[in-house]
């Protein structure tokens, strides 16, 4: 199995803009409680590296968890090994969440895309929805069943 952490969570009360951090939430049935993202579909939270943002770093841009509007800053999981249907526990078995979509199409060009000319999300985020509520925090274990 593999594992890593939670290095930020990330919200925002509406979609499409960056997200602050918060050193807790709360995982409903719908996605993170107080976040712009939650709702009954298939995207309601969504995760990117801290690897990746450090990549963006080294190349000039100065990026923070948050600012690719992605709810949960990773580190050490290997985002890209995952597969639409995998199983995210989240804690000691606290919560857990269903991989549900691997990148996506931006519809608006964010700050990093005008800086850089590209944009991480579309090829390296993920998106899930949550299967088994429950309180996270900063530093939390991540597992991949």
């Amino acid at each position: 199995m593999q594992k890593g952490s939670i290095a930020s969570i990330n919200i925002s009360k509406k979609k499409g803009g960056k997200k602050h951090p918060v050193v807790e939430a709360s995982l409903g049935s719908r996605g993170i409680k107080g976040d712009g993202h939650s709702g009954d579909w298939h995207r309601q939270v969504s995760l990117l590296s801290a690897e990746s943002i450090r990549t963006i770093n080294l190349q000039g841009i100065e990026a923070v968890p948050g600012d690719f509007a992605e709810n949960i800053t990773t580190s050490r999981l290997p985002l890209k090994k995952l597969q639409v249907g995998d199983i995210i526990k989240v804690g000691n078995d606290k919560a857990s969440l269903e991989v549900t979509q691997i990148g996506k199409q931006c519809l608006h060009p964010c700050r990093i895309y005008y800086q850089l000319g590209s944009c991480i999300m579309p090829q390296e985020g993920v998106f899930c929805r949550v299967r088994k509520p429950g309180d996270i925090k900063v530093g939390d274990k991540l597992e991949i069943v």
